[in-house]
């Protein structure tokens, strides 16, 4: 995982996040988020769809407290809300989006959004990567909510 002095300091935004899963639907997943940073509390809710292992097609829209409130009310039974602390780095015409999560001292996960799924780019060196997980289902936030390590 990156040092944390090195993540505060490289950070254009920290947000510390809230993730509900909400009750399956055929072919996608929902799910509802609070982010909290220094000067903001914003709501959202996410809809997927997978395409590939590496490519997922993703509707998203801001919400109210109030729906973000109700939509809880549909949480899934079987997952377990998630709390990450994401640190978002610039790197060239890249963000960097790094999710650190309370219940792990040694790993973190990195996402970056490219334009096309062979597309280029350089990782901040301050990185390491010690395991490539985009196709491994289990590294997912939806199968991490459905059993949070201890």
């Amino acid at each position: 995982m990156p040092e944390k002095a090195w993540l505060l300091e490289a950070s254009e935004e920290i947000w510390e996040i809230e993730q509900t899963y909400l009750a399956a639907k055929t072919g996608e997943s929902a799910r509802v988020r609070k982010i909290k940073t220094e000067e903001t509390e914003k709501y959202i809710l996410t809809v997927k769809r997978r395409i590939s292992d590496i490519r997922r097609e993703e509707t998203e829209r801001e919400i109210s407290k109030s729906e973000y409130e109700t939509f809880l009310k549909e949480a899934d039974p079987a997952r377990k809300t998630i709390c990450k602390t994401r640190y978002r780095i610039r790197g060239g015409n890249h963000i960097f989006e790094i999710d650190v999560f309370p219940f792990w001292n040694d790993r973190a996960f990195l996402e970056v959004e490219l334009s096309h799924e062979d597309e280029a780019f350089c990782l901040p060196n301050e990185v390491y990567i010690l395991r490539e997980v985009t196709e491994d289902r289990r590294y997912t936030n939806a199968a991490l909510a459905r059993e949070i390590p201890e």
